[in-house]
This record gives structure tokens, sequence and C-alpha cells, in this order.
């Protein structure tokens, strides 16, 4: 029982804690938001509008009001899950950041997954790995990988898979017109088309996904593999494996002990890694027409949509929090120690 009542107890601190930094982060994206240039009711209104027009669709925005009167106002309205309305697209800004969210979501995850599993054995076996070349190879890739903007990268593949070898669709969105998205149960299109039994729709999502996860996991492998390549260096130099070395223990035991012990900095990365990537695909979203929550924040950026960008800031802060929340939990099942 006290085995899992401490762990329940730093799970309910680290969950309240959670609330302290999303009411924070919202707090402060507000204000911030409040001090962007931009005039959003000459964008709405039109070059042509008289100040008097302009004067009088602030007020009916609730521009006009004291800055304390609009934040107590967000704050009551996003307790009760209403972000407000988009100035630009007419609907609910819940509405437009959760469709656009699920895009993202499904291109990170996927490109995270496989970052993880090519990542992770590739770092142990650079590290255990006698050959000299294989590390040389492994470097080196990282270099090639980190020197170049990520879209440089995306429009290299769209010229050579699409434009050359033909073998991937254009990057003209999410799925082609025909057949179209699945049903929505998820917003995830390939997992959707698999619970809906939509074959043609599932090779379209999936085949559309191909160049954009090829992308990220390209880009951001290299950190996986050299961060696990540096921990299991440290370990395997440890003196308990020397150790273990001495005493004749198999290696496959030696290594798993060593993974082990190495894996809390790998979390760690791998964490703040899925994080990161929910705004940094947003120029690999923008190359491929994507459709995702950073583009979105981009345009509404552009539009002085304000509701809109406060929404996009607070999804993609919300998601990375919780994020780490979940890393500190499993590091803490890993090793107790870090709970302290």
């Amino acid at each position: 029982m006290r085995f899992f009542g401490w762990r329940a107890r730093f799970i309910a601190r680290r969950l309240g804690l959670l609330l302290v930094q999303v009411w924070g982060i919202v707090t402060t994206v507000f204000i911030l938001i409040q001090l962007l240039p931009g005039d959003p009711t000459y964008l709405l209104a039109g070059g042509l509008a008289t100040p008097q027009m302009r004067v009088a669709l602030a007020s009916h925005l609730g521009l006009n009001s004291p800055i304390y009167v609009r934040y107590f106002k967000y704050m009551s309205n996003v307790l009760h899950g209403d972000l407000g309305t988009s100035f630009f697209t007419s609907k609910p800004v819940l509405e437009e950041v959760s469709r656009r969210f699920t895009a993202t979501f499904e291109l990170i995850t996927v490109a995270f997954v496989l970052i993880i599993a090519i990542g992770v054995p590739l770092g142990i076996w650079s590290a255990v790995s006698k050959k000299g070349l294989f590390r040389q190879l492994v470097t080196n890739y990282g270099m090639v990988a980190g020197a170049l903007p990520d879209f440089w990268w995306a429009l290299m593949l769209i010229l050579v898979f699409f434009v050359i070898l033909a073998v991937a669709p254009a990057p003209i969105g999410r799925i082609d017109i025909i057949p179209g998205p699945p049903q929505t149960i998820t917003g995830l299109y390939s997992l959707d088309a698999i619970l809906t039994g939509n074959v043609s729709a599932f090779e379209s999502a999936v085949g559309h996904l191909i160049l954009p996860v090829m992308t990220l996991v390209f880009i951001n492998t290299a950190g996986v593999i050299k961060v696990t390549r540096t921990q299991m260096l440290e370990v395997m130099d440890s003196g308990f494996v020397r150790y273990a070395q001495a005493c004749g223990m198999p290696l496959s035991r030696i290594y798993r002990d060593a993974l082990r012990n190495a894996l809390l900095p790998v979390i760690t990365y791998a964490g703040l890694l899925y994080g990161f990537l929910a705004s940094a695909a947003v120029l690999v979203e923008t190359v491929f027409s994507w459709g995702g929550l950073g583009q979105f924040a981009v345009s509404s950026v552009v539009n002085s949509d304000y509701l809109a960008v406060a929404g996009c800031v607070m999804f993609i802060a919300i998601f990375a929090l919780t994020v780490y929340v979940f890393m500190d939990i499993l590091q803490t099942l890993i090793d107790p120690r870090t709970s302290r």
C-alpha cells in the first residue's frame, strides 16, 4: 500500500501543478495577445470602412473594454469550454483548433513513434558496436540532418519522390479528393479509416503521411541516437558494468541493465521532443498543405485573429505540459528517486 500511496500522491501533486501551469499560460497568452500589433477591426471591416464603422465594430466585439474586463470574461468563457469565435472563419475557436490539432497530432505522433523506434536501437548499437565505421556514419548523419532546415528537406523529398520518381502523392493535404476523408470518429484520418473499414481512405491517408513523416523522422532521429549513444557509453564505462563483465555475466544481461540505467535521460529527451514537435512541425505542415494547428496559428497571427491565436497557443501548451507530466510519472515508475 505504501508503494502505491506515495506514487498516487506524486501523481496528484503533478496534476495539481499542471492546473496552475495551465492557468499561468492562459493568463500570459491573453496579455501578450493584447500587445500584438494590428487592428482586427480594420481587417474585418476593410480598407474602405470609416472610423465610425470600425469603432462600432470594436464595441460589438468587446475590444473597447478595459483589459481586466476582457480577461475575466475570457477566463470565464474558457472554464465553460468557450474559446470565443474566430474573427475570420466565423466559427467557434474550439471547433477550429480541435479539428486542426488532430491533423497535427496524427502527423507528429506517427513521426515520434518512428523516431524512437529507429533512434534508440541505433543509439544502442552505435554505443556497443566495435566497428568505428558505423559510429562515424551515425555521426555524419547527425551533422547532415541538422545542417539544413526542415522545409528544405521537405522540398527535396517532394522533388525526388513526387516529381522525379512519381511514387508519392501530391503534397496537397492529408488525403485525396477521391475517396475523401473517412467518417469522423477520432479526427485521425488513418485511424478513422481503419475503424470504419474504408480501405481506399486508409491507403490515401497513409500515402499522404509518408513524406511529411519522413521529413520529421530524418531531422529529429539524429538527436535521439546521440542522446542514447552518449548515455549508453557513460553507463557501459561505469563500475558496475565492468564488475559484471569481470564476473562473466552474459552480454545480453549487461546490455539490458545498462539500458535501464541509461533510459531516464532518453525518456526526458523524448518527452521534450514530442512536445517540441507540436510547434516545430509548422514549416512541414506549410510545405505539404497539411492544415494543422501550427499553420492555422501563423495565419491567425497574420490576420490579427487574437482569439484564434490564443486558442492555438493554449492547445499546444496544454499538450506539451501533459506530455511532460506523463514523462515525469514514467520516470518515477522506472526510478523512484526522481520523485524526491
